[in-house]
């Protein structure tokens, strides 16, 4: 693989063809139809993502012959790619990550568990609870700080980012929960199905 960064789009592609190999099409379509709209679906950004996982080594791609003269090229993640993925997924969540906002990261959970396990997604659930944890006390400091000066606008606009942190940090602190309850949840089917 060359040194060349990966993009958030590339990342993306990268977890889609994990799920199952796609034709440039295919992609393009879940960027236009699903929760992933956020991601351009023009042919001027997919296929140039594409071109460049592929010159990394990331995925390779194959000719399928269709009805008639049709034909497509279908990827899929090589060896190389899928430990890239699982790379990114299994990092820790940095205090920059959750300061830029964490849409990345919401990216690399939602691709965690199907390309690296379980415990991968258990894992980056607990390094965001602790940079929130670590994180939200400076904000409230800064309100308090801030409160003989600041105008209402920015103290309001200070108190919005505030609940939004906190209302994610109970949100990671409810899905670590659904993941400690899920074997208990399992084997209760498991005996279920053996009465």
């Amino acid at each position: 693989m060359s040194g060349q960064a990966i993009s958030k789009l590339g990342y993306a592609l990268l977890g889609l063809l994990q799920a199952r190999p796609a034709s440039g099409y295919d992609l393009r379509k879940i960027f236009s139809t699903t929760a992933m709209t956020s991601y351009s679906d023009s042919p001027g950004a997919i296929y140039p993502a594409l071109r460049r996982l592929r010159q990394q080594g990331l995925i390779r791609g194959s000719i399928e012959h269709g009805a008639g003269l049709r034909r497509r090229q279908v990827f899929t993640l090589t060896t190389e790619g899928a430990a890239e993925l699982k790379s990114w997924i299994t990092r820790p969540v940095t205090r920059a990550e959750v300061i830029r906002g964490v849409d990345e990261v919401m990216l690399r959970f939602a691709f965690s568990e199907q390309a690296a396990g379980r415990e991968a997604s258990v894992g980056l659930l607990k390094s965001l609870k602790a940079e929130l944890t670590l994180y939200l006390p400076n904000l409230h400091q800064q309100r308090a700080d801030g409160k003989a000066t600041m105008p209402t606008s920015g103290s309001l606009a200070l108190e919005s980012g505030i609940r939004g942190y906190e209302t994610l940090l109970q949100w990671t602190k409810d899905a670590l929960a659904t993941f400690a309850r899920q074997p208990y949840a399992s084997r209760q089917k498991k005996k279920g199905a053996k009465s």
